[in-house]
């Protein structure tokens, strides 16, 4: 059953995306002039020094920009939109992320979610089909059973370019951590599923480009994911100091 009284926020996180942001914009516009949604979309700037801002002015509702004349991490970044934030329901999606169906991603977050004790949601998360390799639907495949596999066994867990998170939930549980350069996602997810149950959808499904993968490698990238997580859960640290943006 559909609520519709429901208020969402997209928090989009961005960094010098002038070149992948748009198509996800232009979804997130449409379909709140199509289906009325009750849903605002945030642009959070972490100090990007392209066109990236002004890409955004013509679709989102507000635009967030730093304080300071300097690069800001992701965490940052998706924090400060939660602080903008006017909706119950936080939806944070990185700029290189389009939907495949954004219209039956709200059904099923309507429908499987919103009136449910579940306290955040995540989906599964594939390479762009435009883009895509069979490496990519490889490791994609693994990705999202490995991940639906923890948060079955209590241990949480979302990939930062899909988790949805109830609002009081993420500032009862101090929302992401801006000390951390790399696994911020993980991490909040981790402290979140102490809160209550994590959604890992598989019926939902966003596509990410591929620019790390083709520029690291997939091992190299499946290599500092496991380390950094690692880290985390035995230190509360991450190894990377700093995560650098692939444009």
């Amino acid at each position: 059953m559909s609520n519709t009284g429901i208020k969402y926020s997209i928090i989009i996180p961005v960094l010098n995306e002038e070149k992948y942001l748009l198509p996800l914009l232009k979804q997130a516009a449409e379909y709140k002039i199509k289906y009325g949604r009750a849903c605002e979309l945030i642009v959070s700037d972490g100090g990007s020094s392209d066109a990236t801002v002004e890409t955004a002015k013509p679709y989102a509702d507000k635009i967030i920009v730093p304080t300071r004349n300097k690069p800001e991490n992701i965490a940052i970044g998706r924090n400060r939109g939660a602080l903008n934030a006017d909706g119950d329901i936080l939806i944070f999606v990185n700029g290189d992320v389009v939907f495949d169906d954004i219209n039956s991603f709200f059904t099923v977050l309507e429908r499987d979610f919103v009136n449910s004790e579940f306290v955040a949601f995540t989906c599964k998360v594939e390479v762009n089909p435009d883009e895509r390799k069979f490496i990519d639907f490889l490791f994609a495949s693994f990705y999202n059973r490995l991940f639906s596999l923890e948060n079955l066994i209590g241990l949480g867990m979302g990939r930062g370019e899909c988790q949805v998170i109830r609002r009081e939930i993420f500032f009862e549980a101090g929302g992401y951590n801006p000390l951390l350069a790399a696994g911020e996602d993980f991490e909040l997810f981790k402290r979140i599923r102490r809160k209550g149950k994590i959604l890992f959808s598989r019926k939902t499904v966003v596509y990410e480009s591929s620019r790390r993968y083709r520029a690291k490698g997939h091992l190299a990238v499946l290599f500092s994911w496991l380390l950094n997580s690692a880290a985390i859960m035995l230190t509360g640290r991450s190894v990377s100091k700093l995560w650098k943006p692939v444009r």
